[in-house]
């Protein structure tokens, strides 16, 4: 190794990281999590019964990095495809704010494939992104860094770092934070290669894109309902969200159970 390779170096720390977390290693604590089900399973690791291996990996980031939480979303190109892990209840909740809202340090990191660093979200924030940027200071939220997870030119996802006071990844958190996201991308193909060939989804990562299918199939419904194209239904589901203070989530699922309607009238005053 060469050395201030800084590649080699951080696939090396990755590597470490995540042998740890498969591990079930002490020094990554699981109890900060915020688990998404009851009973979370450990697929393939003796001993960790109280989270899931992405939950494990998000409350090491968050426990070895100066931030407050952490989350870890899958995106492709279609965009947000639903939230793997979380640290705590504010992480979650700034997933949710992003794929509701369809913007975010997120969405722009998988969008454009490098990291999004927003040490001072108060300063930068409304003007960059004007839904999300205040409902993430409403939430508390002072910084976030946003960093892809791919391989090559496919997407896998993007693990958002964040904290309620203001300022910077020093370089050494920063080689810390890629290092991390290293793992975290190797985790994900990990996960995946558990499934036999057709095998879908694994089950931790296909929990993660269940309510996503609903928000398509809503998606679907309201187009046809309002008499316009994909696009224009799903701006029609987060207008409605918007406004009446809902997730994405929650007003597709009631598209989805035919408790809300949207008719060809609704394009001109949502």
């Amino acid at each position: 190794m060469r050395a201030g390779d800084r590649s080699t170096v951080t696939f090396t720390r990755a590597d470490e990281i995540l042998t740890g977390v498969l591990a079930g290693d002490r020094r990554y604590p699981t109890g900060r999590v915020s688990r998404r089900t009851e009973g979370a399973r450990s697929y393939g690791t003796p001993g960790r019964t109280e989270a899931t291996l992405a939950e494990a990996l998000c409350a090491a980031c968050a426990a070895g990095l100066p931030v407050t939480g952490v989350g870890l979303a899958l995106m492709n190109g279609d965009g947000p495809q639903g939230l793997v892990a979380a640290s705590d209840g504010p992480a979650t909740t700034l997933e949710q704010l992003q794929f509701s809202l369809g913007e975010g340090p997120c969405m722009d990191a998988s969008r454009w494939g490098h990291p999004v660093l927003q040490p001072q979200l108060r300063a930068t924030g409304p003007g960059r992104w004007p839904g999300f940027g205040p409902a993430a200071l409403d939430a508390g939220v002072e910084a976030i860094f946003a960093f892809p997870l791919q391989v090559g030119a496919i997407r896998l996802g993007v693990l958002d770092l964040y904290r309620d006071a203001p300022g910077v990844l020093t370089p050494a958190d920063l080689a810390e934070a890629l290092a991390f996201t290293d793992a975290a991308t190797n985790l994900l193909l990990h996960l995946q290669d558990q499934m036999p060939l057709n095998g879908g989804l694994h089950p931790d990562l296909g929990d993660a894109t269940g309510r996503v299918a609903e928000v398509h199939q809503a998606t679907g419904m309201v187009s046809v309902q309002a008499a316009v194209g994909l696009a224009d239904a799903l701006l029609l589901l987060r207008a409605r969200g918007y406004a009446c203070e809902r997730t994405l989530l929650a007003v597709a699922h009631d598209v989805v159970t035919r408790t809300l309607q949207f008719l060809p009238e609704d394009e001109h005053h949502e």
